[in-house]
């Protein structure tokens, strides 16, 4: 008896040292804590099957994933995923030093761009990097942001959840045993696009996704209201980001060309499935997991309206977001808050992915930036006290509240341009009290008081054209000397270093250290605010236009792009109405003479206190003096940054 009970004993003794010994997650002050070894963790990949035969070659197309997870995921520790499915892992590469991913011999990762892996494996997750189908080691064929680009993505997050197959390189079966299935997608722009995507199928196991500069609607990232930003644009992205031989997938860039419809610029059955918000694949409505954006309001890659309309169909269903914007181009956060983006990007993964309790979501929902590294928080976005003030122009080219005398018109040409495109936007904004025959301009007189401008700015215009249509664009100007954020100039508003600093742990093949930035800005006289465009034959709808009867007067309505901007005491607002946009728009320019009605035409604009949340008392006067503004404005065209 004693014998048995000593032996029960030292047996009872062994099992408690060995549930003590297990492996877990490590949380202080709300927070995961680095406790896993970067270098000793797990590398491997496998092939995840998905629902689609994009290279239409009678099998289902694999997509390639690339796994590291904490050694200890095989000991019985379930992780949750960080996820970053990307197109450009071998063509333009990622982040601000276009990094790629490396193999060993066995094929097996070594290197993962960015920190996200250096970073959150040690505190206990697992990071996928993920070829998108149709590129680096996917099957398949790419098709710039449709169905099969997304439910690659989709068929991963079913297979963490048990829903789907994959197989190992010796082609056995693969399970993912390792994690939780709670998944975050992360990743910027066509990466954050497909965060976007996939989230918008309902995907259970989708957790949460951080969308960096993303599009919602490629509709939108080609085009807005009838008007090309691009030619050929669809098949054009396809190319660079598939490095395969172009016969592969040459039927299938055939079919992207023929689906998006240049000729028209209409939104047709081809663009809805390539619609996050509204489409065939994807919509708002299935969303189930939480999102925390980021945009900058003067990306003119992926312009902000893809933040916009995205975050406003959100909140009308109440799914859970926080959002950052900054005054920037098409940047990461990363470089421009690093410290504090990867602490609230810490914050918001434990409690969406770990189901920690810290306060993140306690925190102001939006953080915005409103001049050169100057940050406020508000409750929401835009401005939950924003009002809208109607600007309208006058017959003496002012712009004010007053509305011009009824009869009141004027008139311009959407005219070819000395190179046959339409006008700049530094020819546009030039010496606004100088008739030009391209634009039509009007300026307020100096503003009272600084405010903020929040939300987006709303053009109505009752026009008349001796032509069935015309491309017509509406700029919102300042006009002031400022210091302000260089989103036009190279690096679209930061300047990249030669000193780095790191984010999480290291090895000799893949460390965490990036080189810094610094904000780069530029003194200037103008600024265009916010830009917006319409083929007025697309007026009531995006896919069927009705031409215009010459002559006849209409009434015209559409949404700039957003903006969160300070509207400074001393400065003035400007309206320019013009033709083609030589910097944005790829039209050929109508030749239509366009007749505004004054009395009957305004640019609304919402505005709020100068900091923070609060009422405003800006109003913008008539001019009463004479004022010509800047001469010979040069405005350089954004840089397209694709990564």
């Amino acid at each position: 008896m004693a014998v048995l009970t000593g032996a029960a004993l030292a047996a009872g003794g062994a099992a408690a040292v060995a549930a003590q010994a297990a492996p877990k997650i490590v949380v202080k002050d709300g927070l995961t804590q680095p406790v896993f070894s970067y270098a000793d963790a797990i590398r491997e990949h496998v092939y995840v099957e998905s629902s689609v035969d994009s290279d239409r070659d009678g099998r289902l197309d694999r997509v390639n994933v690339d796994i590291i997870r904490p050694k200890e995921s095989d000991a019985g520790l379930k992780v949750p995923v960080i996820m970053d499915e990307s197109p450009y892992y071998d063509n333009v590469g990622r982040g601000n030093e276009s990094e790629r991913k490396t193999y060993d011999a066995a094929g097996n990762p070594v290197k993962f761009p960015l920190f996200y892996d250096n970073y959150f494996v040690p505190r206990g997750y697992a990071f996928l990097a993920v070829d998108m189908v149709g590129t680096t080691r996917s099957d398949g064929c790419p098709t710039s942001g449709g169905p099969s680009d997304v439910l690659g993505g989709k068929a991963v997050v079913d297979w963490l959840n048990g829903r789907a197959k994959a197989y190992k390189p010796d082609g056995t079966p693969a399970k993912a045993t390792w994690t939780t299935g709670r998944t975050g997608m992360i990743g910027k722009s066509y990466d954050g696009t497909l965060a976007n995507g996939v989230a918008a199928t309902g995907v259970k196991g989708l957790e949460t996704i951080v969308p960096i500069s993303a599009i919602s609607s490629w509709y939108d990232y080609s085009r807005m209201n009838g008007v090309k930003y691009w030619t050929d644009e669809q098949p054009g992205l396809a190319d660079v980001v598939d490095t395969d031989p172009p016969a592969k997938c040459a039927a299938v860039n055939a079919d992207l060309d023929q689906g998006e419809d240049d000729a028209t610029g209409n939104y047709n059955a081809y663009w809805r499935t390539a619609d996050y918000r509204h489409g065939t694949i994807g919509d708002v409505r299935n969303v189930r997991a939480s999102v925390f954006a980021y945009h900058g309001v003067n990306d003119l890659n992926v312009k902000d309206d893809h933040f916009a309309k995205w975050w406003g169909a959100l909140a009308q269903r109440g799914v859970r977001r926080k959002v950052w914007l900054s005054q920037r181009g098409h940047v990461d956060p990363f470089d421009i808050r690093r410290d504090l983006w990867v602490d609230t990007l810490h914050a918001w993964f434990d409690h969406e992915l770990q189901k920690i309790g810290n306060d993140v979501l306690k925190q102001p929902r939006a953080d915005i930036e409103v001049g050169p590294d100057q940050w406020i928080t508000q409750s929401d976005w835009p401005s939950r006290t924003a009002r809208t003030l109607p600007l309208r122009p006058g017959a003496d080219g002012s712009l004010g509240l007053r509305p011009a005398a009824r009869g009141s018109e004027a008139s311009f040409t959407d005219a070819p341009g000395p190179r046959n495109d339409g006008y700049t936007e530094g020819e546009m904004v030039t010496d606004p009290a100088t008739a030009q025959p391209y634009r039509l301009a009007y300026v307020s007189g100096e503003l009272p008081v600084t405010a903020r401008l929040s939300g987006t700015p709303d053009a109505r215009l009752r026009i008349k054209l001796d032509r069935p249509t015309s491309n017509v664009t509406a700029l919102l100007v300042d006009y002031g000397d400022d210091t302000r954020v260089d989103y036009l100039g190279p690096g679209s508003g930061i300047q990249t270093l030669t000193t780095e600093d790191c984010h999480g742990e290291s090895t000799p093949t893949d460390d965490a250290c990036y080189k810094q930035t610094r904000t780069r800005t530029v003194t200037s006289s103008v600024n265009v605010v916010a830009r917006g465009w319409l083929d007025a034959q697309n007026r009531t709808s995006l896919s069927n236009p009705t031409p215009l009867t010459p002559g006849k007067y209409y009434g015209v309505r559409w949404q700039t792009l957003s903006q969160e901007y300070l509207l400074k005491k001393g400065h003035r607002l400007g309206l320019v109405i013009a033709g083609t946009d030589a910097d944005y728009n790829t039209e050929t320019p109508t030749g239509a003479t366009v007749t505004v009605d004054l009395a009957s035409s305004s640019i609304g604009v919402p505005v709020t206190a100068a900091t923070g949340d609060g009422a405003t008392a800006l109003a913008a006067p008539e001019a009463r003096t004479p004022w010509r503004g800047p001469s010979k404005v040069v405005l350089p065209r954004q840089e397209r940054n694709l990564y």
